[in-house]
């Protein structure tokens, strides 16, 4: 290999995905350093990307698959035969399969699962019917529990006989439930290989363990990790009955991924996801359907610019400073509209309180604007030497300002309780209305005192 290739390595990949030759495909995946396998796949032809699936063994295949985005791996799927992506999904945990089959199309989806071990299918399906940002969408299914009739001797051979199973769980500890598969205690392993043999685990477990409920949302859960330092917690459904367990790096790594959808949403990747894998035509259209909206609110705000295009045209050097409060005021908006989303997200507001969020905007709106105005103000007279233009660009911004923050804070709240997404529309919506108010501040105050303005060369 050389040392251009070296820095692309699906140039090799490739070349082994035409030989077909599984052993060596899955040496060079191992070679690779951390992240390279993905980027390497995400560089092949979706053709390859298939037969590269198809060519290793599932065990090796599933591990590839952890590695990408959801999006790229249920594209992916799509294109594989359903007992080819069966026999995957099985060697995948239980709640990667659950977040892959929700992403599927329900044909493709209801085909693998049918084609899956029916225990993995079983799972996979109940799964998948909670939503990916609570807790049982969240949890895996692999876990230890036994019941509280049962002895050390009956735990301990019970661990042998399927030792080759719980080989692949991440064990700590082991759940004791009753009759009903109620949770009544936890059991640390420690305490297991210490105990007699003959002595029942209701006797060494801890009673009354600390759970999390099936439907907690994220919030909820980093709320609980951060109160509480451990691994994992147990979920339990409405019937106090464990149904999984939820780490908390998976909470984490769910945050992580809900702060990056939002600011995709944010700058206008509508879908929330965008991979450049993906076909070129769907990207096209995603992004169009926003830009192309945003275009439709810009020619609102240049209407106010036509509309006094005689003043403009009056004192030529308020088109220096049109965007600069256009900006300036945009900038404002945008940090009050994070912070009503950041709280939104956080449970911390709710959409009805709207009047609460003006009343805080209001205020850091007067303190920002007048700052920020008198320092514009300031420059527009220096540059010029008539305190009048300084007068009509500094109290533009300030006043501006103190609009596009007020708006700026409540538009997430509106959006939301319009069951609308903020993260989405606030930033077009915000734009729009802070650039039509700017230029028609600035416009209308120059107009007023246009004999004043007139004499600045």
């Amino acid at each position: 290999m050389t040392a251009a290739d070296e820095q692309r390595p699906w140039v090799e990949l490739e070349k082994l995905v035409e030989e077909s030759d599984a052993e060596r495909i899955e040496a060079f995946l191992e070679a690779l350093p951390p992240g390279e396998p993905a980027r390497a796949l995400s560089h092949l032809h979706p053709q390859d990307q298939v037969r590269l699936l198809t060519a290793l063994d599932p065990e090796h295949a599933a591990e590839l698959v952890e590695q990408i985005p959801d999006a790229q791996a249920a594209e992916l799927f799509e294109h594989l035969e359903p007992q080819a992506a069966a026999a995957i999904v099985d060697e995948l945990p239980s709640d990667e399969q659950a977040d892959l089959i929700g992403d599927l199309p329900r044909e493709e989806a209801d085909a693998i699962l049918d084609a899956m071990d029916p225990a993995e299918a079983r799972d996979a399906r109940f799964l998948s019917r909670y939503p990916d940002d609570v807790a049982g969408g969240l949890m895996i299914t692999e876990f230890l529990a036994y019941a509280e009739t049962y002895t050390v001797a009956d735990v301990v051979d019970d661990l042998r006989a399927n030792a080759d199973e719980y080989r692949e769980y991440n064990v700590q500890y082991a759940y004791v439930t009753s009759d009903s598969s109620v949770l009544v205690g936890v059991l640390q392993l420690r305490d297991l290989l210490l105990a007699r043999r003959g002595q029942a685990i209701s006797e060494l477990m801890l009673r009354d363990p600390l759970t999390v409920a099936d439907l907690a949302n994220l919030n909820e859960l980093h709320d609980f990790f951060d109160r509480h330092p451990f691994y994992g917690i147990p979920v339990t459904d409405e019937q106090h009955a464990i149904i999984g367990v939820i780490r908390r790096a998976a909470v984490e790594e769910a945050l992580a991924e809900r702060s990056d959808r939002n600011y995709l949403k944010s700058q206008g990747i509508v879908g929330g996801e965008e991979l450049r894998s993906m076909p070129l035509f769907l990207r096209a259209r995603r992004r169009l359907s926003w830009l192309s909206v945003n275009i439709l609110l810009n020619v609102l705000a240049a209407s106010v610019i036509a509309f006094y295009q005689e003043t403009l045209a009056a004192v030529i050097a308020l088109a220096v400073f049109l965007p600069i409060i256009s900006d300036m005021s945009g900038c404002s908006g945008n940090q009050a509209a994070a912070v009503s989303m950041r709280e939104l997200a956080s449970g911390l507001v709710r959409p009805a309180e709207v009047l609460y969020v003006l009343g805080k905007e209001v205020l850091l709106g007067i303190i920002n604007g007048v700052a920020l105005g008198l320092l514009i103000a300031t420059v527009a007279w220096l540059w010029k030497g008539n305190p009048y233009l300084g007068l009509v660009v500094g109290g533009a911004l300030a006043l501006n300002t103190t609009i596009a923050v007020s708006i700026g804070g409540c538009i997430p709240l509106f959006l939301k309780r319009m069951g609308k997404d903020p993260a989405l529309a606030s930033g077009p919506i915000l734009t729009t209305v802070t650039d039509m108010c700017g230029f028609f501040i600035v416009l209308s105050f120059a107009s007023a005192l246009l004999p004043q303005l007139q004499s600045i060369p």
